[in-house]
């Protein structure tokens, strides 16, 4: 058996979100909900199992989508933050697209 890769390197098939600076003000439970989302949604059948990252995606997507007034208004605000540090960083236009259209995608405050 092969000697699991050190927990400072990402194994080959994960899916990561970059770091999100504190200074952005990005509500940290979204950061959180967010690079779970990326990793459930993106990681290689060789890193989880694909039936089960489903399943935790979808309670992720309907916990998100009970958002409602103030806390939507931010969730809004935080993505709109995220996508323009996105563009100004120069990350690929996918990854842009992809914090853009996040909440539409999920049906989020619809």
């Amino acid at each position: 058996m092969a000697d699991p890769a050190p927990a400072s390197e990402t194994p080959d098939g994960a899916a990561v979100f970059p770091l999100i600076p504190a200074e952005l003000g990005v509500h940290p439970l979204l950061l959180g909900v967010l690079h779970a989302y990326v990793f459930l949604e993106g990681s290689e059948e060789a890193v989880l199992n694909g039936a089960v990252a489903e399943e935790a995606m979808e309670y992720l997507v309907a916990y998100l989508q009970r958002l409602t007034g103030a806390d939507l208004k931010r969730a809004k605000e935080d993505f709109a933050t995220l996508a323009a540090f996105a563009k100004s960083e120069k990350w690929p236009k996918q990854q842009v697209r992809f914090l853009q259209e996040f909440l539409k995608d999920n049906a989020i405050g619809e």
